[in-house]
Formats: C-alpha cells, sequence, structure tokens
C-alpha cells in the first residue's frame, strides 16, 4: 500500500505530542496493543479510506482485542484529554475514524471479528467485522441482513447510521435489525443498551453510535436467506429532456405498488457527448429472472430503449458479488483508496423534486458534468414508496430521522486519477449541484442529508442529518459522555451549561 502521510503531518503530531505525556499513555494502555508515530506500521495504521485527509496523525492506534481491552484504551486517552474515536472498517468519508483532526486516541476494532447465529435466527456480529464477513458467516447459517453493497465497509460505522442497500424495503435498514448493543462507555465500563436496559442510549446508538461510546457488539435480528436473486442493469444515454422524464417514470414506478423484494437505483454518468447523460438503473429482485422482467415492465415501458441490457440470475451470494463488485467475500486485503468529496440529499416523499428542479439538475449534468475532469457519479436511490419498511418504523422509534424519504441522492466526485490532491474545483462542482437542486424547490422543502455519505463543510449538519432528534440527542450525550470524550466533526455536541 503506498504511503501518503506527509512529514509535515508527523512534525505537527510531533509538536501536539510535546503536551502529552505519551511514555504514560503508553503504560496506562497496558497489554492493549498500539502503533505510534515512529513505529514501523504507524503509517499503514493512520493512513484514511479517503486520501483528501491524508495528514491526519493520531497519536496512536490501538488494537483491543476484548471489551475490557477497549475500556483500558478509553480511560487512558480520557486520562490525557484526548479524543477518543472507534474505527471499524475504517471507510469514513470523512476519516472521522481517525479524529477528524491531529492527536486522537484511535481504538481500532479490527481485532474484534467474532459472529455467532443462534437458534432463533438472531446474531451477535462484534463491530470489527466488515460487510463481506457478516454476509458469509450469515449465509452459512441460511441467513441474511439488510446492508450496502461494498463488502469492505465496517459493520460498526455503517450499522450506527443507516445501512441501505437493495434488500432495505423489504428489511429496512441495517440499523433496524438491531435489538441491544455491548458498549463500552466514556467511564471504561462495559454495559447493555436494549428496551429494557439503558433504553435511551439504545435509541441514542440507532443513529448516532459512536458519539455516546465504543459499540463492541450489535445484536440483530436477521432474516432467512432468499433462495433466488436476480440482479439487474438497463442503461440508457439521454437528453436532458428525457432524463428528466426518466427521473418522473422511476417517481411513479416507485409508488406503483413495488414488491418489497424489489431495490433499485438510478446511476446517473457522464453523457456520450455534451448535453446527454448517462443512466443506469441498477438493482435486485430477490426471485428469479421472470419476476424481475415482469416487474421492471412498469418501468420499462415508459422510458425509452436502454443501450444495453443485462440480468444477471444466481444465489443470494452471487447478488452481493455482483452488487459489490468483487468475486470473493475475501475482505482480509485492504480495500482500494480513493481521493474524493460528497454530498448527499435525503428527498422527502411529500415534495418530490419538480420538472424544473430536475431540468436545471440534469442541465448541469450533462454540460459542467460533461465537460469536468472529475470521476463523477450521482445516485438515486430508493428507500420509499408503498411497502418499503424502511418508512414502516416510526420517526421517533431511532435517532436516525428520515422515515418518511422517497430517495436518497449521493453526489460523488473524485480527483482525475483518484490521487491527491483534491482540486479545488471538485468542491465547487459538488456544492454548486446542490445549490442548483435546494435554489430550484420551495423555500421551505424539508430535505435532510444522510450520515454514511458525510461531509465535513455542510452547513446545519446538526438539523440536516438529525432534524427534530438533534436536541435528544444532545441530552442522552450530556448523561452519558458529559466531558465529551467521543469526539470528532460531525459528533453530538454537549450542549452548553
Amino acid at each position: 500500500m503506498r504511503s501518503f502521510l506527509s512529514l509535515t503531518a508527523l512534525t505537527s503530531l510531533a509538536l501536539h505530542v510535546l503536551a502529552q505525556d505519551v511514555d504514560q499513555l503508553k503504560a496506562d494502555l497496558g497489554d492493549v496493543q498500539a502503533v505510534f508515530p515512529g513505529d514501523g506500521d504507524y503509517t499503514t495504521a493512520a493512513q484514511p479510506f479517503n486520501l483528501r485527509f491524508t495528514g491526519i496523525a493520531p497519536i496512536a492506534v490501538t488494537y483491543p482485542t476484548d471489551a475490557a481491552q477497549v475500556g483500558t484504551a478509553i480511560l487512558a486517552g480520557s486520562k490525557q484529554n484526548l479524543q477518543v474515536v472507534a474505527r471499524g472498517g475504517g471507510h469514513s468519508y470523512i476519516a472521522n475514524g481517525l479524529g477528524g483532526k491531529d492527536g486522537a486516541l484511535v481504538v481500532d476494532m479490527s481485532k474484534m471479528k467474532d459472529i455467532q447465529v443462534n437458534e432463533d435466527g438472531s446474531a451477535t456480529i462484534q463491530t470489527g467485522n466488515r460487510l463481506g464477513d457478516v454476509v458469509r458467516v450469515l449465509s452459512e447459517n441460511g441467513r441474511a441482513m439488510p446492508h450496502g453493497t461494498c463488502p469492505f465497509v465496517g459493520a460498526g460505522g455503517h450499522m450506527s447510521f443507516g445501512g441501505y442497500g437493495f434488500t432495505s424495503r423489504q428489511w429496512g435498514l441495517a440499523m433496524d435489525t438491531i435489538y441491544s448493543a455491548d458498549v463500552v462507555l466514556a467511564n471504561g465500563t462495559a454495559v447493555t443498551a436494549s428496551e429494557t436496559e439503558n433504553a435511551d442510549l439504545l435509541w441514542a446508538l440507532k443513529g448516532a453510535a459512536p458519539s455516546f461510546g465504543i459499540v463492541t457488539a450489535w445484536h440483530s435480528h436477521t432474516f432467512e436467506q432468499p433462495q433466488n436473486a436476480t440482479v439487474f442493469t438497463d442503461t440508457y444515454d439521454l437528453t436532458v429532456e428525457e432524463a428528466v422524464s426518466m427521473v418522473d417514470a422511476f417517481t411513479a414506478f416507485t409508488f406503483s405498488g413495488l414488491p418489497p423484494s424489489f431495490g433499485s437505483e438510478l446511476t446517473i454518468t457522464k453523457g456520450s457527448e455534451k448535453g446527454k447523460v448517462t443512466i443506469a438503473h441498477v438493482g435486485a429482485i430477490y426471485a428469479n429472472v421472470e419476476s424481475v422482467n415482469e416487474t421492471l415492465s412498469g418501468f420499462t415501458d415508459n422510458v425509452p430503449e436502454p443501450v444495453s441490457i443485462s440480468r444477471s440470475p444466481g444465489s443470494y451470494v452471487d447478488s452481493v458479488l455482483n452488487l459489490g463488485g468483487v468475486d470473493s467475500l475475501d475482505v482480509s486485503k485492504p480495500d482500494s483508496n480513493d481521493t474524493f468529496y460528497t454530498k448527499s440529499l435525503v428527498i422527502p416523499e411529500a415534495e418530490p423534486m419538480t420538472d424544473e428542479a430536475l431540468t436545471a439538475w440534469f442541465d448541469y449534468n450533462a454540460n459542467e458534468g460533461f465537460d469536468s475532469d472529475l470521476q463523477w457519479f450521482l445516485q438515486i436511490q430508493m428507500y420509499g414508496g408503498n411497502g418499503s419498511v424502511i418508512n414502516q418504523v416510526d420517526t421517533d422509534a431511532t435517532a436516525y430521522a428520515h422515515r418518511s424519504s422517497l430517495y436518497t441522492y449521493q453526489l460523488y466526485a473524485s480527483s482525475p486519477n483518484l490521487l491527491p490532491p483534491f482540486p479545488d474545483n471538485g468542491y465547487t462542482f459538488l456544492d454548486d449541484m446542490v445549490d442548483i437542486i435546494t435554489s430550484s424547490m420551495p423555500s421551505d422543502w424539508e430535505y435532510g442529508a444522510y450520515l454514511n455519505y458525510v461531509e465535513e463543510r455542510l452547513e446545519n449538519w446538526q438539523d440536516l442529518y438529525y432534524d427534530s432528534h438533534y436536541q435528544k440527542l444532545q441530552t442522552i450525550k450530556a448523561a452519558y459522555d458529559p466531558n465529551n470524550v467521543f469526539y470528532f466533526p460531525t459528533s453530538i455536541e454537549v450542549p452548553s451549561a
């Protein structure tokens, strides 16, 4: 793996460390494995997934093997007033798992990867597991659960903030499967959070977990693994007018009474020529291929002919591999890095984007997007519609606030060669894109944003991510972490005195 940690960052960290007693920190960590600056594997241990954040230098990266060692690490850090952050898969888009700035103590969960499937079909999933691990073990037991497509993403953060995938319309978000959690608090104690024990903490964990403690294991319901799964991809090359009509058709399709076992998204990329966009309708139905074509006719009958069609029937695991773009569930090797910026929009069911807003958006994508040297894609992910389990959960049942969503948009732009530095025009490209959408909608449009596509430049992030739940989260934060030990750029803030 290439090293990107700069000499400047290491020098900055060295100055910061002067204010800390590193020898005492090492002594307080005791038997907990830890990597410090100057150690041979520190550069790899401190490397972010998003290389835009190369240079963030933690004071140390620890690797506990059980809850007791997690508690030891937390107490060792808080004793010196360090920010303590959990890292699961390390895929935070803004390197929250490194603390977001120099000097954090990282508690890396990768040594805690046990998964137990119980006789009743429930599962205990330690948070050092990646989604590929979860799929593999559950599948060996004939079980499955909702989750995203990338097998390398960690179960800790993914389940903390949502966890959308193509099974979510029938099973909910990954977070919705959780019925209890094992968590280590800021005072180093290990507790259970459930409906009957620390219920307020469980509520907060299901939407904002890393702000309140370090979850060592999720206890989750699982589902019988589908017998069949068919992945489909239909690709279109469209003018702006055709693209607007396609999204309108997609919205009508979403509300048409689709079977819950159907999930899909529209992925938008650069078109074949200026003034056009490419749109791929990608998804899966957890049934045989005949069911796919029958279900899709409600959409394909109302849009232009695609330039390519793909149908990939197979097993459930085949569908996970296909959608994840991998040929194995082995996630022991590092995932590929990227240098990117993202934004998100949660579109309410009650007020989808108007044709005026869609036209302005697609005009921008088809023209400025075509001229851009960035590697970009946009996704319109189907959350809502009749029968979606995501929106059947009461809005106030969890800290996750967006239970009346139609779509979540992910807007993603990488540097031209996927490596640093990230160009300034990459920020304006996506910022302007979102501004075009929001300025074309009514001023009281109640859109939101999605934390698994977190960004560090988002104004009013408290409301956009958490809506009316933020004040309650602050109250719970004050109860469980009054000294703000678990701090990172988008962590829940301790309320002012």
